[in-house]
């Protein structure tokens, strides 16, 4: 053979290793990853009504997937907000800052929503936001970063906080349902309102078509089904949507879902996402929970059948997202926000022990016992649901040993009739370790949280300042599922319980790029 022609023949034979290396490299990872965050999905509820299920949904996911049964925060108290800030920092509130959907500023004394930022008006309407708030990266700024900003990020969610939170720093778009209007809208902070959104608002005008929808159960079966139903409930209902109030009305039921999956379908066709070799993400969030934030016993058969849409939507979109993108191609994870509204038990009336606890007696008893011991001044500044804020400049100014008055307060509050425990952020930040003591230090960030916490004997009502309603206090366990789905994940049922601030670790290493950079949970390594 000619030095010349040897030359060719290896140089073809390179390309060749080196393409078939580089296709194996990307086949690696996923090309799409998709993240379904369910709102108040609890696995008590989701097998309940498994006889209502179509076999795509849930049953699919039960069959198929890695499934952990008793998944938890690894902080106590989640809401939606710090829920999902969890889930994609894989850090908890002390390190990524978001304590809750709202919060005291303790700089204006008035309360601030999590993703709230004037700086950034929201497109085409809407209440200005950003993740300002956010201080640490999340899984998607690392893909975002590690693919050179090649990786498309997108976000869509009824709901403003988790769509911004989970579309991060560095997402290309988050999109979520205005109240005022009905419309799909975003944050200039990701840039503009893109073409395709507003086209599908022009031609689904989602204002008009609530006011005309009528919610009734989706079949007979809903309505016949009796896991929730009393002797005095009726098997049907029917609800309509009028007046200010039919948008946050309509993202209170499962028909929300539906929306939902129309506008991630459009979002994937009318973007790249999960076209090419370089993993893309799309984060989409449900809602599981009841009518109106009422409760169970209240409305039954709207739960039952919100479920029932649920699974259907489930199913529609994974089908939908396998077909477009390839089976075996796209990595799903499914969880909850962790939490459920809250029950309005009649405890009294069972004679079950309860009472009522006021912050604002209390506080003003607190304040009352420091200017007894240090003289007068208004020492408490501020509460906030079961936190109270002390006035720091006052203890600077009077030369006081914070330590020393914290400890106080927590031994005058203890006493009060109402209160199971107290927790002052010294004790938090130096106190002696326990199980329960990291899990409330996690919920807690040194800027965001109150100088004393406040834990409410479980049976009592909570009566705060910054909110016209009580608040029950219930520790029991709200059980939900994590539920890794696709891209050869074995099937598999885990019952120890696993914490959710895996999820971004173990997604990372799917994607081969870093975990955030707060993150120090482990990751999961026997998903196949």
């Amino acid at each position: 053979m000619h030095l010349k022609n040897y030359r060719l023949l290896t140089a073809l034979i390179g390309a060749w290793i080196l393409s078939n290396a580089s296709a194996h490299a990307a086949s690696d990872a996923p090309r799409l990853v998709v993240s379904i965050t369910i709102d108040q999905l609890r696995s008590d509820y989701m097998q309940a009504f498994k006889s209502l299920y179509g076999e795509r949904g849930f049953k699919r996911l039960m069959k198929d997937g890695y499934v952990c049964l008793n998944a938890e925060y690894p902080f106590v108290s989640p809401d939606r907000a710090s829920a999902v800030a969890c889930l994609f920092t894989g850090a908890s509130p002390y390190e990524n800052g978001i304590v809750a959907n709202m919060w005291m500023d303790r700089k204006i004394l008035r309360p601030v929503f999590c993703v709230d930022d004037e700086k950034y008006p929201s497109l085409p309407k809407g209440t200005a936001s950003s993740p300002q708030y956010l201080r640490t990266s999340t899984l998607v700024d690392e893909l975002k970063m590690a693919s050179a900003g090649t990786a498309q990020i997108y976000a869509i969610s009824p709901f403003r906080d988790a769509a911004i939170l989970a579309a991060g720093h560095a997402g290309d778009g988050a999109f979520w349902i205005n109240d005022e209007t009905g419309q799909w809208v975003t944050s200039s902070y990701y840039g503009g309102y893109p073409a395709w959104a507003s086209a599908y608002d022009r031609t689904n005008p989602l204002w008009e078509k609530v006011g005309e929808f009528k919610w009734t159960p989706t079949n007979d079966l809903v309505g016949n089904f009796n896991y929730l139903l009393g002797s005095a409930v009726t098997n049907s209902f029917e609800h309509r949507f009028k007046g200010d109030q039919r948008i946050s009305q309509f993202k209170t039921t499962g028909c929300v879902n539906e929306e939902v999956n129309k506008f991630a379908k459009v979002c994937m066709e009318s973007t790249a996402l999960g076209k090419d070799d370089v993993t893309d993400f799309l984060s989409v969030t449900y809602y599981a929970g009841n009518f109106e934030h009422r409760t169970s016993s209240e409305y039954p058969i709207e739960l039952q059948d919100t479920y029932v849409r649920l699974d259907r939507q489930l199913g529609d979109l994974i089908d939908y997202v396998e077909k477009r993108v390839g089976t075996g191609q796209v990595l799903f994870v499914v969880t909850s926000t962790g939490y459920s509204d809250p029950e309005r038990p009649e405890l009294a009336r069972y004679r079950i022990p309860t009472g009522v606890f006021s912050m604002k007696k209390a506080s003003a008893l607190l304040n009352m016992y420091l200017m007894a011991m240090y003289g007068e001044g208004q020492y408490v500044e501020a509460t906030y649901n079961a936190q109270i804020f002390l006035n720091k400049k006052l203890l600077e100014e009077k030369q006081l040993n914070s330590a020393e008055v914290l400890q106080r307060c927590q031994d005058f509050i203890i006493q009060l009739e109402g209160v199971q425990d107290v927790y002052t952020s010294h004790r938090l930040n130096v106190g002696s370790w326990s199980p329960v003591i990291s899990k409330i230090r996690n919920s807690y960030h040194p800027k965001r949280s109150g100088d004393i916490l406040i834990d409410v004997s479980s049976g009592w009502k909570l009566e705060t300042e910054n909110s016209n309603e009580p608040l029950w206090i219930r520790e029991g366990f709200v059980s939900f599922p994590l539920v890794f789905l696709g891209y050869d994940i074995k099937s598999q049922i885990i019952k120890t319980p696993v914490s959710v601030d895996c999820v971004a670790p173990t997604l990372s290493q799917f994607m081969r790029i870093r975990a955030p950079n707060a993150c120090s949970a482990y990751p999961l390594t026997d998903l196949k």
